[in-house]
């Protein structure tokens, strides 16, 4: 083992470093939207093929599944990186920078894919582990579900696991610093587009109309009071209205106005409350002014919710591997959201963060300027080695 700033690094991974950071600048200067992650699913099966692993494509339309096995443990361990980019044009001027205007790896998924890619290579060449690791390797996380459609598409059928793990990079913490939380780590996430219809009409002659911009505003006015007055203050609830859209002319009153929502949520309960509340507010607003509303209410991810054991072994082999000084083991919950929800509603399991880094490599993620830390790839890949290893070690003990 060789320690770097960040970290440890397993001798295995440390030979292959600058190789693993190469490919994570081609899977960066490659970008690929959801569903589309043709090249990059290529690359990642024709590495795993080489290094001895079964591979298995098309669950999720582009995802991949690479399969090891060794020894005659029973044992199974799911470990997860994401592939898509984001239709954001990139403006970091590296010379690894998107050559595909209006796509980015804007959220690290370059970076999650080659850690875990550079973990299978020295999984495999240790072979140090006694029964069977599944590298999932899936598509479309940035809002098109890609984990609920390789779980549809029998994920967890043909590929069982009795646990899975994945991480996300996150700036504004120390890089290399690990960050863990028992229960809800990341809130919901669901899409709401209320489209109010009235009657369109002259600017001048309002009365004969039904102006459903005015319908909106006090839509828009109301909605504040779910947070502030219906959901408890000890409980946490986001609904923002992100995007407004209705008439072209100052003279002319619009027929619709269509207003775009972001709510999140960290409790089940809370996410229902906030549909039949949304729901019922914007009807009931709406009709006050003579206008309705039709309310499409997209739910799409529920809340990261970690497994108690399963966070706990993860914390466990992160003080043991990395020191206390780098384990956060009682992170703040954050308001972000992953479709790594589903995985964790069909299999114990837990999804945790490494820093970023703060300053430079503090640029948040989604903005056309952040990039992935490079110095993080070395050390989480060795903790993933690492915690495959302690997990499929005959005799450790089960959550």
């Amino acid at each position: 083992m060789n320690d770097s700033a960040l970290g440890p690094v397993l001798p295995e991974i440390r030979v292959i470093q600058q190789e693993m950071v190469a490919l994570r600048h081609r899977i960066h200067a490659n970008p690929e939207l959801a569903y589309q992650e043709v090249a990059t699913g290529d690359l990642v099966a024709e590495r795993l093929a080489a290094w001895g692993y079964e591979v298995h494509r098309g669950l999720g339309v582009t995802g991949v599944v690479g399969t090891l096995r060794r020894g005659s443990g029973a044992r199974r361990l799911g470990l997860r990186a994401d592939m898509d980019a984001l239709p954001i044009h990139e403006t970091t001027g590296l010379p690894y920078a998107s050559q595909h205007p209006g796509k980015m790896h804007a959220c690290g998924h370059d970076g999650h894919t080659a850690t875990l890619l550079a973990a299978a290579r020295a999984l495999a060449q240790r072979a140090q582990f006694d029964g069977t690791v599944h590298l999932i390797f899936q598509p479309a996380e940035e809002g098109h579900g890609g984990a609920q459609k390789m779980i549809a598409d029998g994920l967890f059928d043909r590929f069982p696991c009795d646990a899975v793990y994945s991480f996300h990079n996150e700036p504004g913490y120390p890089a290399g610093h690990f960050g863990f939380r028992s229960g809800v780590m990341y809130s919901s996430s669901d899409t709401v587009v209320l489209t109010v219809c009235g009657v369109g009409g002259h600017g001048a002659m309002p009365h004969v109309a039904v102006d459903p911009i005015v319908a909106a505003a006090s839509i828009v006015l109301a909605l504040q009071t779910i947070v502030s007055r219906e959901v408890d203050p000890n409980d946490m609830a986001v609904v923002t209205i992100g995007a407004i859209h209705g008439g072209d002319a100052p003279n002319v009153i619009p027929k619709s106005v269509e207003l775009r929502l972001t709510v999140r949520a960290r409790r089940p309960e809370t996410r229902v409350l906030l549909r039949e509340r949304i729901t019922a507010i914007a009807t009931a607003q709406a009709a006050v002014h003579r206008a309705t509303v039709k309310v499409d209410y997209l739910w799409r991810y529920p809340p990261v919710i970690n497994d108690h054991d399963a966070t706990q072994f993860a914390v466990a082999v992160a003080h043991e591997w990395l020191g206390a000084e780098r384990v956060i083991p009682d992170l703040a919950p954050l308001q972000a959201s992953d479709d790594f929800a589903f995985m964790l509603e069909a299999v114990p399991g837990s999804y945790f963060i490494v820093g970023n880094g703060e300053g430079e490599g503090g640029c948040m993620v989604h903005n056309p300027d952040y990039d992935f830390n490079d110095d993080i790839l070395p050390v989480t890949a060795s903790y993933w080695v690492t915690l495959a290893e302690r997990f499929l070690t005959a005799g450790s003990p089960a959550f």
